[in-house]
């Protein structure tokens, strides 16, 4: 038997874990390894985003989940959602050429829980591994965009505190707004859904499409796929952690490899260029439409509010398409 763990949350403050399988599962070397996986990749290991881990984002994710009443499986569930990432968490996209889905790390799930030591943890309290393979069966931790959901809400929130556009109090305000409904997840206040859908399309700006960090994401990626054909890398190193790998390119001194890990620094400059781009990309662009309960039933923010969905519609037309990128080292 484990005794309770209290664990703080950044965000959430402390939640007491008495489920034995949730104790074991935290333990495990899969789960552990999130902790060397930052949820922004190679822009959190230069300094320009947090070093939020996925592990941190996992355990968000399983706190929010429970705070909202999902069953023991379901948070089961949210913990190992992101079970799969590969080191640089969506760099990975980039390199196998999944730039708009980025869910490289879904496809190989299945493969990578069965060779970790997830499943004996789960036998060990009646749990068959594959039951927690598909993440659309648990409604409270996973939606489609862009409804709400407890992964979609944990790294909104997170990434929210870490770029400045929401404080601390802000955020547990919103949470306590949170409310199911017919196993959905949405808010009971019009104006806190509101700020939240501005808010999310600000982070999507500001980071998560934003046009530096998407070129700095290609740039990676190359030299990662660059590093693969040299032989530098393998696939398996996907497995890794992000400074394991990442310090095996910038010491191979491999000349074609060298000079794409010097242009990922925080002093290249990127530009829109269509006559003479260093290469073309394109992202998967994040927004919401919050469910507002009114008088029983959740309404989409933009069925209430008709110009927050035209702005919201706008939004993606924009950031939508090839973006031709041009990248300049200033040293």
């Amino acid at each position: 038997m484990h005794a309770p763990v209290i664990y703080t949350d950044s965000l959430y403050g402390e939640e007491e874990i008495r489920e034995t399988v949730l104790l074991d599962l935290m333990q495990t070397a899969a789960v552990q390894r999130l902790k060397g996986v930052l949820q922004h990749g190679i822009t959190g290991l230069l300094g320009i985003t947090s070093m939020t881990s996925r592990f941190d984002h996992s355990m968000g994710v399983m706190i929010l989940a429970r705070r909202l009443g999902a069953p023991l499986k379901e948070q089961i569930a949210a913990l190992l959602h992101d079970i799969s990432h590969t080191a640089f968490s969506h760099v990975i996209d980039y390199v196998v050429g999944a730039h708009n889905e980025q869910s490289y790390h879904e496809e190989v799930k299945e493969e990578y829980l069965h060779s970790s030591d997830v499943p004996a943890a789960l036998e060990r309290h009646g749990y068959n591994w594959r039951d927690f393979l598909d993440e659309a069966a648990y409604p409270i931790l996973e939606q489609p965009a862009p409804a709400l959901c407890a992964d979609r809400l944990d790294y909104f929130f997170r990434d929210s505190v870490d770029l400045g556009l929401a404080s601390h109090e802000q955020v547990i305000q919103a949470a306590a707004s949170l409310v199911v409904n017919n196993g959905r997840v949405g808010v009971q206040d019009v104006e806190i859904a509101r700020w939240m859908g501005y808010t999310f399309m600000a982070a999507d700006d500001l980071s998560w499409s934003n046009f530096r960090e998407v070129g700095l994401y290609e740039l990676a990626a190359q030299a990662i796929r660059k590093g693969i054909r040299a032989g530098i890398l393998t696939e398996e190193d996907f497995w890794g952690t992000d400074v394991d790998v990442w310090g095996r390119l910038a010491s191979a001194r491999h000349p074609g490899v060298d000079e794409l890990v010097k242009l990922v620094d925080t002093l290249t400059q990127f530009y829109w260029d269509e006559q003479e781009p260093t290469f073309y990309v394109r992202t998967k662009i994040r927004t919401i439409d919050p469910d507002v309960l009114v008088d029983g039933e959740f309404v989409p923010l933009s069925q209430l509010d008709p110009e927050f969905g035209r702005q919201r519609q706008q939004y993606v037309e924009r950031k939508n398409g090839t973006w031709p990128v041009r990248a300049d080292a200033v040293r």
